[in-house]
């Protein structure tokens, strides 16, 4: 019985987006400023006021005793997703693959799962779809050549149900599309809150480190493009990957967010077809657009996506307006660092574009937000006021500072090295690049002034 003078447990209330506590119920979460998030929780539980030793699962060994073989990574059969995994997937690693609705996930899950049970991996896969249909399913795997005998489908949104697939198909590989849709019977809330979130994740994560099972599961996103759910989600799991893309491009970005298992920065490429989605080895081509006459407005630079240098074209168009307040239109460019590069323009290098429109973009629906790009904005949106054509063997790296100067920037001769390998033999650089590659004739500008020249050349 509780004592006399114990006060009453009162329950709690949580937003169901970002999961802050309050007190009191209240129509906007004073964390998110969301409306109509806040949801009851249960009361909690009192603390223990003493926790006594137990005996443990495992006795605790020498590092140096502990088995690697067990946490060798294991390979999809997709090279662009082992690199972003670092070399593939490990036993008992969760993975949450998160996206905008339509990108793909589910096709490239589905992909992976059809690679697993056809190659030489431990045991059969197991996609378990709690968002559609298993016919649904089924139709896709027609149309994406993605049957196979040792791959097994449940259409399932019950916990229990998952983990009872689980215990009769025995996969090596576990694929939960989504997360947010699978209800745990011993939490509270809807399915997707954030109660049912952290229960149904927590459960799954035990699973994989207890049995050794690699575990994917699908996340959601919200409008921001951020996970969904409480970021103790994130929390939970050991690997968080995104996959991004523009629907009126075909072409995918897995990047990595977060990895235990290896780098964190790592970019897959990905293009998506009538048949699938397939992965693109040697995505520089797909962002240059290279003309046999000369084009003014155009700079191509090589930007760095985890290890990968890509090469990239920088278009600009500036013409004369009739409007008291010139247009600036920008795509695949960061808005504001194309607005700094005007400054500077106009301040240091006499190109003044306060009576003309300008409009900058990037070619192949890619996204250049890296400082090292500067130099290739200025002299695109220069090449275009002036109408004189850069060198189309030319390859433009730097940052661009507010006095002008041009800012070292880290990997100039990968950088290169890819440029070259692409038939580039000529480049504009900052000082201080490092040892550069061979077969590049390479010049080296420290301000914006000098780099002008070149336009001004045209050759």
């Amino acid at each position: 019985m509780p004592p006399k003078n114990a006060r009453p447990v009162r329950p709690g209330y949580r937003c169901a987006d970002c999961g802050h506590e309050v007190a009191k119920w209240v129509g906007r979460c004073p964390n998110c400023q969301a409306w109509g998030t806040v949801e009851e929780t249960a009361p909690a539980r009192p603390a223990l006021a003493k926790v006594t030793a137990g005996a443990p699962a495992t006795p605790a060994r020498p590092i140096a005793e502990v088995d690697l073989d067990s946490a060798r990574a294991v390979s999809t059969g997709i090279g662009e997703l082992d690199r972003v995994l670092g070399g593939g997937i490990v036993p008992g690693a969760v993975v949450l693959l998160a996206g905008e609705p339509g990108v793909g996930k589910s096709t490239l899950l589905l992909e992976v799962a059809h690679r697993w049970a056809a190659g030489a991996s431990p045991g059969p896969s197991l996609y378990v779809t709690g968002e559609e249909s298993a016919g649904q399913v089924r139709l896709r795997a027609e149309r994406t050549n993605s049957v196979h005998p040792e791959l097994f489908l449940g259409a399932e949104s019950n916990l229990a149900a998952v983990l009872g697939h689980v215990d009769a198909v025995k996969p090596g590989l576990l694929i939960v599309d989504s997360v947010q849709t699978v209800q745990s019977p011993e939490a509270e809330g809807s399915p997707g809150g954030v109660t049912q979130v952290r229960a149904v994740t927590t459960a799954l994560v035990g699973l994989a480190k207890e049995r050794g099972l690699p575990v994917v599961l699908v996340g959601h996103v919200t409008k921001d493009g951020a996970v969904a759910g409480p970021r103790v989600l994130e929390h939970l799991v050991d690997v968080v990957l995104h996959f991004e893309g523009d629907r009126h491009s075909a072409l995918r970005m897995l990047r990595g967010v977060k990895n235990r298992f290896g780098p964190a920065d790592e970019v897959g490429c990905f293009e998506q077809r009538d048949d699938g989605i397939a992965e693109v080895r040697d995505p520089s081509g797909l962002f240059i657009n290279r003309q046999e006459t000369q084009v003014d407005g155009t700079a191509v630079t090589v930007m760095v996506e985890g290890k990968r240098p890509l090469l990239v074209e920088v278009q600009s168009l500036v013409m004369k307006t009739q409007l008291a307040m010139p247009r600036r239109s920008v795509s695949g460019l960061d808005s504001a660092r194309v607005s700094m590069m005007l400054a500077v323009l106009g301040k240091h290098g006499g190109v003044s574009t306060g009576e003309h429109d300008v409009f900058a973009a990037t070619v192949g629906g890619t996204r250049v937000h890296e400082p090292a790009a500067d130099l290739a904005i200025a002299l695109a949106i220069a090449s275009s006021r002036r109408s004189k054509p850069l060198p189309s063997n030319l390859i433009v790296v730097g940052e661009v500072g507010l006095a002008g100067e041009i800012r070292r920037v880290s990997g100039v001769g990968r950088r290169l090295t890819e440029a070259v390998r692409l038939g580039f033999d000529r480049a504009l650089v900052p000082p201080d690049a490092g040892p550069l590659p061979k077969g590049v004739r390479a010049t080296v500008v420290s301000n914006v002034g000098e780099a002008l020249k070149i336009v001004e050349k045209g050759r």
